[in-house]
C-alpha cells in the first residue's frame, strides 16, 4: 500500500492497522490524531468490487474505524480500476493511499513504462500485504505452455488502469514481439474470465493473484485448463 500523503499522516494510519499487520506500529513514537484533538479522512484507492484488492481495503478500514477515537483516521475503501489508476489517483489528490503491485509502484516512482520519464518520487510505500505472482492459465485445448505460446493469441490482459494491464505491456515490450506476434488483447474483470476461458472466448488469461487463490480453483474445476510457464519448468 502507498501514499503520498506527509509521513506523520501515514503513520496514523499505519497505527489504525496494526492489528491487522503486527510489524508496523509506533502508536508509541508517533501523537495520534485524536490526542492533537482533529480527525483525518483517508480513502484507500483498492481495486473492483469483485477482485481481492477490495475487501483487504475494506478490512483494513474495519479496524481502522474501529479504533477512530484512539488515532482520530476515519478510513473509506474505494472502489477503483486498479493499482495504475491508483497511483495516478493519490498523485492528483484524489486518493489519499492505494493498494498496488509493486512493480507498478517501482515503475511509477522511477520514471519507467507508462510512466516513463515521469517519476513520482513523492510515493511512499506504508506497509506491504502479501505477495502476488503472475499466472496464465490457457485452454488445454490450446496447446499453449509457455509464453511464447501466447503469440497471436486472443488472451484476457485486464483493462486499462489496472496493475494486470501494465504488468502484461512490460512483459510484451520484453519480449520484442512483431506487431504480428502480439496478442490480440481482450480486456475482461477477473470474475468474467472463467466463462470465457471456457467458452473459446479467449483462450489464455493473465492473473496477477495471490496464492491460493480462489480465481484460479474455479477455473481450474469449471473446465481444462493447463498453468502456463512462466520461466522454466512449470
Amino acid at each position: 500500500m502507498i501514499s503520498k500523503l506527509p509521513p506523520s499522516w501515514s503513520c496514523r494510519l499505519v497505527q489504525g492497522i496494526a492489528a491487522l499487520v503486527a510489524i508496523v506500529s509506533v502508536a508509541e513514537i508517533l501523537p495520534t490524531a485524536a490526542s492533537a484533538g482533529e480527525e483525518i479522512f483517508a480513502s484507500i484507492g483498492t481495486g473492483q468490487v469483485n477482485g481481492i484488492y477490495y475487501p483487504v481495503g475494506k478490512a483494513i478500514c474495519q479496524i481502522v474505524n474501529r479504533d477512530l477515537r484512539t488515532h482520530g483516521v476515519r478510513c473509506s475503501p474505494e472502489s477503483t480500476p486498479g493499482s495504475v489508476y491508483n497511483i495516478g489517483a493519490i498523485q492528483s489528490g484524489e486518493l489519499e493511499f492505494g493498494i498496488v503491485q509493486s512493480d507498478v509502484q517501482f515503475g511509477a516512482y522511477n520514471g519507467e513504462g507508462a510512466w516513463n520519464g515521469r517519476p513520482s518520487r513523492g510515493l511512499r510505500s506504508v506497509v506491504s500485504l502479501y505477495p502476488e505472482l503472475v499466472t496464465v492459465m490457457a485452454r488445454t485445448d490450446s496447446h499453449i505452455q509457455d509464453l511464447a505460446g501466447l503469440a497471436g493469441r486472443r488472451v484476457n490482459v485486464g483493462s486499462q488502469g489496472t496493475g494486470t494491464r501494465a504488468t502484461w505491456d512490460a512483459i510484451e515490450a520484453e519480449l520484442g514481439w512483431s506487431n504480428e506476434q502480439r496478442v490480440k488483447p481482450v480486456e475482461l474483470r477477473a470474475d468474467a474470465t472463467t466463462s470465457a476461458l471456457c467458452t473459446g472466448v479467449i483462450e489464455a488469461s493473465l492473473l496477477i493473484v495471490g496464492h491460493p487463490s480462489p480465481l484460479v480453483t474455479t477455473q481450474r474445476a469449471a473446465c481444462a485448463v493447463n498453468l502456463v510457464a512462466i520461466n522454466g519448468d512449470r
